[in-house]
């Protein structure tokens, strides 16, 4: 989870390293550090705290080399330290690393007893020791890698230089992601993409059990037998603005005005009006023409893509009449799932790299021949290269921590594809389906309506509700999942206490909790369950609740039961999670900005969650 680049130029390169960790802090931000190599001695800078620490330590004291590399940390082993922080270094080597070494503490206490001193608590500090120990043995830097390698369990991205050969980065790859700069005019590495965009939008993805060596002008792979091999060379159609603020105040703020732009992207050319169908060319791959071979769908993924694939569920078993389970990645990993040759996997995540939903299809892969449509943000990435085809978000770099952007085109995506399902399925009438693809180009209309015109009450609300120590989100129904996602974006940024309750359960214990004054935001639009949430309504303000009510526009009766509402667009099922999921994205916004908490950086959480 933590951000990572390397650099080899032919001028100072202190900046670009600097500049990609600025764009990789959404990575983690417990502390940072930086390594150059100048008249082959290797000079550290470290800090604790956010990059802007590391940055005041280098106007203090700046370095200046062509070859270096550059950390953002996300504390697993050690508390957040300048001594924890990487870069690492023993002897003539110094590293930093992405992942986790699962048998450190046998590594260490091996190293120990051969003489070597630690400085940190880190698992990363053992590799350093452990690769120097073999290359004070083999004095070659690739043996030395490869040796310490077959001793290192876990998941890991190294980026390491040897002061002693000051024009190249060594590269190894397993679980944790590493991304190759091409056609730059310097030799680049990164743990993510945004670090590399001021310089390439063409990139290699490095496959588990690579390894590399980077120069200026030059970049060599090898495979887990040590053979040079190539990897392919990705387009990736974002550009640097992308992934810079533009003038808002937080990138979540950014991103979530975003949305308009980015549903209409997932959209398009995956709807023929004239024809009046969906046409997903994913889905053909997997299936062929007109056919839909598989008997169920399962689901994985973890947080808010998770609460995507509940969406989804209600969209495809209700449309397309085809069972689907939701099932989290972390769990699933560690079951033994029965599934068939006629269960299409169907795992959900930003990154492409969230590492218990990838362990999830490589166990799955191993065990049996199971076919795979993944929905992913980040084109070749690792999910997407594990699958047999990707419907893609095209919803650009999402920085914020909190998923806004990328879970709203997972809604769109997972709403075509029950759709396409159905078309092939004629589980829906041509009618049918032709009215649900004319309203849901209405959408991108209809949330700029919500960020102009409802946006401004949202914030006065949020400001009334911001001292809540607890908030209680309330659906049923498909917004059952909506109810788990607000409260989740709630306590992600402004660490108040939130739990989304399917609403049927009340009585069932949650109920308990419900005193006078206690916040309740209750999803009441008006569908098939309307009336049961009303009466949902009226069960938490006979024991004091404060009610917050989300209702249909125009539907007074209904809001007046409630001590505040807000009106969000008149539309079918299928299509209001979506103007939910804006409205509660901005009220955890505005509650958590008007608190003064971090919203991009929010405490103990990163962006995309590579280790277990």
């Amino acid at each position: 989870m933590c951000g990572i680049i390397g650099c080899v130029g032919d001028q100072n390169i202190s900046r670009v390293i600097v500049e990609g960790l600025r764009r990789l802090e959404y990575r983690g931000y417990d502390s940072a550090g930086i390594a150059i190599i100048h008249d082959q001695k290797i000079e550290l800078r470290r800090a604790m705290g956010k990059l802007s620490q590391l940055e005041t330590l280098l106007q203090e004291k700046p370095l200046s080399g062509i070859i270096g590399i550059g950390h953002t940390r996300w504390a697993t082993h050690g508390k957040p330290s300048e001594i924890n922080a990487h870069p690492h270094r023993s002897g003539g080597i110094v590293l930093v690393h992405n992942g986790i070494i699962e048998n450190y503490n046998q590594l260490r206490a091996m190293l120990i007893e051969r003489g070597h001193i630690f400085e940190s608590e880190t698992d990363t500090e053992v590799a350093c020791h452990l690769i120097d120990y073999y290359f004070q043995t083999e004095g070659d830097m690739l043996l030395a890698l490869r040796k310490a390698l077959s001793d290192i369990k876990g998941n890991y991205a190294f980026v390491i230089m040897h002061e002693s050969e000051p024009d190249r980065l060594y590269l190894a790859k397993h679980g944790s992601p590493l991304v190759l700069g091409a056609n730059a005019q310097m030799g680049l590495v990164a743990s993510d993409i945004p670090a590399l965009l001021s310089y390439t939008n063409e990139v290699i993805f490095l496959e588990d059990h690579d390894l590399a060596v980077i120069e200026q002008k030059k970049t060599t792979i090898y495979s887990a037998d040590g053979k040079e091999v190539s990897r392919p060379t990705k387009h990736i159609p974002w550009t640097p603005f992308m992934a810079e603020r533009g003038g808002y105040k937080h990138f979540m703020l950014k991103e979530i005005h975003e949305q308009p732009q980015v549903i209409e992207d997932a959209f398009t050319g995956r709807i023929s009006l004239s024809e009046g169908k969906v046409t997903l060319d994913e889905l053909q791959e997997v299936c062929g023409n007109n056919e839909f071979p598989f008997d169920e769908i399962t689901i994985v993924a973890c947080g808010t893509s998770y609460h995507a694939g509940v969406i989804g569920k209600y969209l495809i078993e209700s449309l397309a009449k085809v069972r689907v389970s939701v099932e989290l990645a972390s769990e699933f990993r560690y079951r033994e799932p029965v599934l068939s040759g006629r269960t299409l996997l169907l795992p959900i995540s930003q990154s492409g790299e969230t590492a218990d939903t990838l362990a999830a299809i490589k166990k799955l892969k191993l065990e049996s021949k199971i076919t795979i449509l993944s929905i992913c943000n980040v084109v070749g990435s690792a999910i997407p290269r594990l699958s047999d085809a990707t419907l893609y978000n095209h919803a650009g770099p999402e920085i914020g921590v909190a998923s806004t952007k990328a879970f709203t085109t997972q809604l769109i995506l997972l709403y075509l594809l029950a759709l396409d399902i159905s078309f092939r399925r004629k589980t829906m009438s041509d009618a049918e389906i032709s009215h649900s693809l004319q309203e849901l180009l209405t959408v991108p209309r209809e949330i700029d309506s919500i960020l102009m015109d409802v946006a401004p009450s949202i914030q006065e609300l949020a400001k009334k509700y911001a001292a809540s120590e607890h908030i209680f989100y309330l659906g049923r129904g498909i917004h059952f999942p909506s109810a788990l996602e607000g409260a989740l974006k709630l306590k992600e940024i402004s660490y108040i206490h939130a739990e989304g309750y399917a609403a049927g359960e009340l009585k069932h214990g949650p109920i308990a909790l419900i005193d006078k004054g206690v916040p309740v935001i209750a999803i009441c639009l008006q569908d098939q369950v309307h009336e049961k949430m009303l009466s949902n309504v009226e069960e938490v303000k006979a024991r004091g609740a404060k009610v917050l009510m989300l209702a249909t526009e125009g539907d007074v009766a209904s809001a007046a039961m409630a001590e505040n509402s807000l009106f969000l667009p008149a539309s079918s099922w299928c299509v209001s999670p979506l103007f939910v999921s804006v409205a509660l994205q901005l009220f955890a916004y505005y509650v958590a900005d008007h608190k003064g908490t971090d919203v991009d950086q929010p405490r103990n959480l990163a962006k995309s969650v590579t280790v277990e």
